[in-house]
């Protein structure tokens, strides 16, 4: 499906395409900051508040660089959080810490799986820990996700209100050479867009794959099974994987199978299906491919729509990759904002990123980053209520 032809698909041909107007006559974006509690070992850590002139709020904290809430209208302008999280900074630090889940949080220093903790470099092979046996998952045992970030700046421009956030990682962090920095620049423009804008350098050969691992339920935070949205993805073919997770090293269309979005979709039609790609992730836990050159201008990779609210969420990125899980390990052990427990299928999360294992995967698009080079990727969350 090539991006012109997804374009004119039903489910693209919203207003949210062209920008939404409210009938607001001038831009009003706004940012704060306050204390939100203290790490376990003595860091502050802060919330930035994010408002735009549509009733679209986001608010991020310092620690792990998370989302920790999204605010925004259904058709009838009522207004709710679409993303899981906390309502406190135990509840990411402590709780659910505990499962591993990574809610709302920047996930680095290599996002998804490295086979058996190991990747190399210019010819010599590191390692990180093992944290989904026998594999690597989203960065060691204290990644991106586990730290407290810098509050760099905030401010309001032409694009909206942005907060920024600085990580530096040491030569050695997690098993990673290098020392790198991170900035992240979240934005929230009168469009209704949020954009997570990541810029990383390195003063040493290295590997690296950020992400942002929100989960999603348009319908509201706690309420209930993300099965009844209807998804479309721009992507042709997927990566398959093992029973562990690992991608085997091929590039398979979706064409006949248990993934295939290219046409609206509801999440939960073929969720049962009893297709060995789907068994091994107990649900949806795939790298789609998506279609278009990566590393240019951020194309449209997905969108889904929420018939019952009303609310759609666009998916644009310049990365090669888009993961999308439907929360298969959430088991009832965490109970987020609204007091309610999060379960299986509770929420859907897109991870816009470079392949799973690629360091060891020749064929795919590289993760290297060496010195003199940035990485400098985009993911955009764009809403609508129309």
């Amino acid at each position: 499906m090539s991006i012109s032809a997804s374009l004119k698909a039903p489910l693209f041909a919203t207003a949210a395409l062209v920008g939404l107007s409210f009938g607001v006559a001038q831009a009003h974006p706004a940012v704060s900051s306050q204390p939100w509690g203290t790490t376990a070992d003595g860091k502050a850590v802060r919330i930035v508040t994010l408002k735009n002139d549509h009733n679209v709020t986001v608010r991020v904290i310092t620690y792990g660089g998370i989302i920790q809430s999204v605010e925004t209208p259904d058709r009838n302008g009522h207004v709710q959080d679409v993303v899981l999280g906390f309502g406190d900074l135990k509840g990411y630090t402590v709780d659910s810490a505990k499962g591993g889940l990574f809610f709302g949080a920047m996930i680095g220093r290599y996002a998804n799986r490295l086979a058996g903790g190991s990747f190399p470099v210019e010819g010599k092979v590191y390692h990180t820990d093992i944290t989904a046996g026998p594999n690597a998952l989203h960065g060691g045992r204290k990644g991106f996700d586990k730290n407290v970030w810098t509050l760099e700046k905030t401010g309001t421009n032409g694009s909206g209100a942005y907060v920024t956030l600085k990580l530096v990682s040491p030569n050695g962090d997690q098993g990673f050479p290098g020392t790198l920095t991170t900035h992240i620049t979240y934005t929230l423009g009168n469009d209704d867009a949020l954009s997570l804008h990541y810029v990383a350098t390195t003063d040493a050969p290295t590997v690296l794959n950020l992400t942002n691992h929100s989960y999603w339920n348009l319908n509201g935070e706690g309420s209930g099974s993300v099965e009844p949205e209807i998804l479309q993805l721009n992507a042709d073919s997927f990566t398959p994987t093992d029973s562990t997770s690992l991608p085997t090293g091929q590039i398979v269309p979706v064409a006949g199978t248990p993934l295939d979005f290219s046409k609206p979709t509801a999440i939960g039609d073929r969720l049962r299906s009893n297709d060995q790609q789907m068994m091994y992730a107990r649900g949806y836990d795939m790298n789609w491919v998506v279609n278009g050159a990566y590393g240019q201008a951020p194309r449209l990779a997905g969108k889904v729509y929420d018939p019952r609210s009303g609310r759609s969420m666009e998916i644009l990125t310049n990365q090669p990759g888009l993961q999308v899980y439907t929360s298969n390990s959430l088991d009832g052990g965490y109970a987020g904002i609204s007091g309610r427990a999060y379960r299986q299928t509770d929420a859907v999360a897109f991870e816009a990123e470079h392949y799973p294992d690629s360091p060891n995967h020749p064929s795919f698009p590289t993760t290297e980053l060496k010195p003199g080079q940035t990485f400098d990727y985009t993911t955009i969350f764009k809403f609508s209520n129309k």
